[in-house]
């Protein structure tokens, strides 16, 4: 079976709809529509109900979607194979949310270096979204993500649940000075409690979209914001960095995601590599 056919089964029921799932594929919604014809001739049964609203699954189309993912996952690690490196026995191919990365990817590929040399290691670096879509479509071997949604076909383990915290360059005061503070985006649900916990603090005067960014920054510059607890240790060790006390702190979990028919001899040396890497990074 062509897994184009596959994908594009996928995408729709990603996106809801085949309009939406033809814009992400970037063809005609024509074409989308004839592979689905294509793909039900060959299974012998209809797998969506079209109506206004978009695209829903027959009670069939619920059935083929692990198997559609599955289809997906072992093309797309065949193809991999194929291109293996000399003295490598298989791809391992990570992914990690652009607030989780530092410095967790490369205490990982340290330890994967020595404890699992006969896999070849690939390491990517985006959204969470993207992440997990490529987990489904079998390009990525394992997702780490803060909040990451159940989809069908995949599998999620909590890594660790640190905590952010507010920290401060300023020796003296003990309480959040709106004039030096950095908001740091850490997602929407660190949005939604830091907007309960400091209503007047709805415009700070610097913003960072990344967190090593915002750390960085403040430590070259002054100033006061929410951190990851485990990255920040050595700083507050050292005295660059103090607790604002009484301060409320959220909590900011990292789940790793694959899929529930990935190779366990790939996937579980790479979870055993993460578990050691964050326990690394937290002494």
């Amino acid at each position: 079976m062509d897994i184009t056919l596959a994908r594009t089964f996928l995408e729709i029921v990603a996106a809801g709809s085949f309009v939406r799932a033809a814009e992400s594929l970037h063809v005609t919604q024509t074409a989308v529509s004839a592979r689905v014809r294509t793909l039900e001739e060959l299974l012998g049964t209809t797998l969506f109900v079209r109506n206004k609203a978009g695209a829903t699954l027959t009670p069939a189309g619920e059935q083929f979607t692990r198997y559609a993912s599955m289809l997906v996952q072992v093309w797309e690690r065949a193809r991999h194979q194929v291109a293996l490196p000399p003295g490598r026995e298989s791809v391992m191919t990570i992914g990690c949310e652009l607030s989780l990365w530092d410095p967790l990817l490369l205490d990982w590929l340290l330890w994967m270096r020595t404890s699992a040399p006969h896999l070849a290691l690939r390491t990517e670096v985006g959204f969470p979204a993207d992440l997990i879509d490529r987990v489904a479509s079998g390009t990525l071997d394992v997702a780490v993500v803060y909040a990451p949604q159940q989809r069908p076909g995949l599998r999620i383990e909590l890594l660790l649940e640190e905590k952010l915290v507010l920290v401060t360059t300023r020796k003296r005061g003990q309480k959040l000075d709106p004039e030096d503070y950095v908001y740091v985006d850490w997602g929407p649900e660190f949005a939604a409690q830091h907007a309960l916990a400091f209503p007047e603090m709805g415009h700070a005067g610097v913003s960072a979209g990344l967190g090593p960014l915002g750390r960085e920054y403040v430590l070259a510059a002054g100033g006061s914001g929410y951190f990851r607890l485990a990255v920040v240790r050595k700083h507050l060790e050292s005295g660059k960095l103090r607790r604002i006390r009484g301060a409320p702190e959220f909590l900011y979990p990292a789940y790793a995601v694959f899929a529930e028919g990935a190779d366990m001899s790939v996937v579980a040396p790479a979870l055993e590599g993460l578990r050691h890497a964050i326990g690394a990074g937290e002494q």
